[in-house]
């Protein structure tokens, strides 16, 4: 389990998706190629082909390029289908990988009816990135970051 870092440059948004708990999980999980903008957003030089969530703790959080390469992006911290995962971030501000890097990415599904599950997801620890700390919460905050990519899920996932 992972301590909680509460930060004023936590990014926080949260979504609600017509689909049950498990759906929900599973999809921002197992199928987060389904909604990942991988167009625009990954690391490899090759074009993105796949986004891959392994299902345990301490699996690795990565792309997998059209040729076959692979770019890490964190890794599993939490692992509580269908109710919680935590992801470590670890991204620098030049949008490359880098393991002393760590941010968290947090994300509850809450289960509004049967129907129906609320995603709230916090990505925080952005301290991290010392003087660019403020650039990257405005990015993370950005139409173009967190809240645009779970507006994208929600659609997948039973908008």
């Amino acid at each position: 389990m992972t301590a909680t870092l509460h930060s004023p440059l936590a990014v926080q948004k949260t979504v609600e998706a017509r689909a049950p708990r498990a759906i929900a999980f599973e999809v921002f999980t197992a199928r987060m190629s389904a909604w990942w903008p991988m167009a625009t957003h990954h690391i490899g030089k090759a074009d993105c082909a796949d986004v891959v969530v392994e299902p345990r703790v301490g699996g690795r959080w990565f792309e997998r390029g059209s040729d076959g390469s692979e770019c890490d992006w964190g890794r599993v911290l939490v692992w509580q289908p269908p109710g919680r995962i935590v992801l470590a971030w670890q991204l620098s501000a030049e949008w490359k990988f880098d393991p002393a890097m760590h941010t968290e990415v947090e994300v509850r599904f809450v289960a509004v009816d049967a129907e129906t599950t609320r995603i709230e997801l916090e990505h925080r620890g952005l301290e991290a990135y010392g003087p660019a700390a403020g650039t990257m919460r405005d990015a993370f905050a950005s139409p173009n970051g967190w809240g645009g990519m779970l507006e994208h899920y929600v659609l997948v996932a039973g908008g």
